[in-house]
């Protein structure tokens, strides 16, 4: 039984938890969670910047118009938000049964290879019509791994937090994703500043996705280093014991199917406001404005560190007074985002600019930072990763891959951004009504959620924690 469902999960002393690190023991895993992140964001937003800026050139010169070009590259961009939801279902069966550690080795050097040859593709003028259907199978490969990385991540630190302060630990991975961001952002803005335009569209660019090289091998050094959280180890004995007790995406459909929607509902929002703000932000500078790349780049850049520095304390707050409250202000506020963003970009003032990006970010923070919490806390151990990552990655293929192209192909239409403004309420609509749907579950214990689903479904207890 999850959250979601009639029967309120009981909710145990929010100052305890049997599986809780030493504090300096959970930071260990925190930093393992998060650098793992880095790398994979650090890649995964590489390409969404280069699809902005160059691939649109490089490998699409003949598609017409410069939006022509840009919606080119943003189809190849959605490739790998097709491919997240495969991965969430393949690498979440191997991490319910085989461990989140592990799970996450392979995924940060898959996508680590992928990003490396993406730096070293011709150009469609080398080798023609052969470069864009490279460039469409090294995207499927990273977004394949990437769509396994985000539930173990969150859950190894989740699974890993006291009760009380899951909002707040679970929220750091969610923070190194703009950490990801901000470094693919100065990378990219270094080399558009330092070299001409033909340098930067020539070579600069592939830099970037060269260096991921090196991060690579930091992050994977450091995943070595950590612990399964106790909880899944009991709850994997669970399985390998009792013919009952299963695990797995055709599980946790046929056991959990509210807390799927659910999640998908809560991802909603969240995933298309976030790359309306970081990707057609571009896209209308750019095209409508001509404005400069090195000034958008900073801009970014600077939002990006709001943007984390924002998030755990976000989560600390939804510690505080409750993760509904938090998420359902997020959803709410970001639908009125557009409504002032655009007007202020159109004023081509640096600082304006910056703020609105960087209040967009902040209302994002209010729906991401608590999803790991809310999440993890809506399944149980048994199938948490894999529910996790389903209801976490379906949703990308029709939020967050489509909105780019969405809202380029509506300005490109209509020539204004009100109706981009009006797409942003109607998903931050359906976010806001299904958090209304969710049951409160600040403080909530894992193993309470184990407790509740071994009863409903007839499962042998877990063991007493240690």
């Amino acid at each position: 039984m999850t959250a979601n469902h009639s029967q309120r999960v009981p909710v145990t002393d929010p100052g305890s938890s049997g599986d809780a690190q030493p504090k300096s023991g959970l930071k260990k895993v925190v930093a393992a969670s998060m650098v793992g992140t880095v790398v994979e964001w650090y890649e995964f937003f590489l390409y969404a910047t280069a699809a902005s800026l160059v691939f649109g050139t490089v490998f699409f010169p003949n598609a017409g118009s410069q939006l022509d070009g840009i919606i080119a590259a943003f189809l190849t961009y959605a490739v790998g938000f097709i491919a997240r939801p495969l991965g969430g279902i393949v690498f979440g069966q191997i991490g319910d049964k085989l461990g989140r550690k592990h799970t996450l080795q392979v995924t940060i050097v898959l996508v680590g290879v992928a990003t490396f040859l993406m730096g070293c593709l011709p150009g469609f003028n080398t080798i023609g019509y052969w470069a864009p259907a490279l460039l469409v199978v090294l995207r499927f490969v990273q977004g394949f791994a990437v769509g396994g990385e985000w539930g173990g991540a969150v859950l190894l630190v989740a699974e890993h937090s006291p009760n009380k302060s899951r909002g707040f630990w679970a929220s750091w991975p969610q923070a190194a994703v703009p950490v990801g961001n901000l470094l693919a952002t100065s990378v990219l803005l270094i080399m558009s500043s330092v070299l001409t335009d033909d340098q930067f569209l020539s070579w600069g660019w592939r830099v970037a996705f060269w260096l991921s090289a090196v991060i690579v091998l930091i992050g994977y050094y450091i995943r070595t280093h950590v612990s399964e959280a106790p909880i899944f180890l009991e709850a994997r004995e669970r399985v390998e014991r009792t013919e009952e007790a299963s695990y797995g995406v055709r599980e946790v459909i046929r056991k959990y199917p509210k807390g799927v929607l659910q999640a998908m509902g809560l991802r909603f929002a969240e995933n298309i406001l976030y790359y309306t703000i970081v990707s057609f932000s571009i896209v209308y500078l750019v095209t409508v404005h001509e404005y400069d790349t090195s000034q958008l780049l900073l801009a970014l850049l600077i939002a990006h560190i709001v943007h984390f520095a924002v998030i755990p304390q976000v989560g600390r707050l939804a510690d505080r007074i409750g993760r509904k409250p938090v998420y359902f202000t997020g959803a709410v506020l970001g639908a009125t985002w557009a409504f002032f963003a655009f007007p202020l970009f159109d004023t081509l003032n640096p600082a304006v600019i910056v703020l609105a990006i960087s209040i967009g970010l902040v209302f994002h923070a209010l729906m991401y930072a608590s999803q790991p919490a809310i999440m993890s806390e809506m399944f149980p151990t048994r199938m948490r990763y894999s529910g996790v990552s389903l209801g976490y990655q379906v949703t990308s293929i029709i939020a967050g891959s489509l909105a780019p192209i969405i809202a380029t192909g509506l300005l490109q239409r209509y020539g204004s951004w009100l109706p981009v403004a009006i797409y942003l309420i109607v998903a931050c609509a359906i976010t806001a009504i299904t958090v209304m749907t969710l049951k409160e579950t600040k403080g909530a214990s894992l193993r309470d959620v184990d407790a509740v689903d071994a009863e409903k479904f007839g499962l042998a207890p877990l063991p007493m924690g240690r």
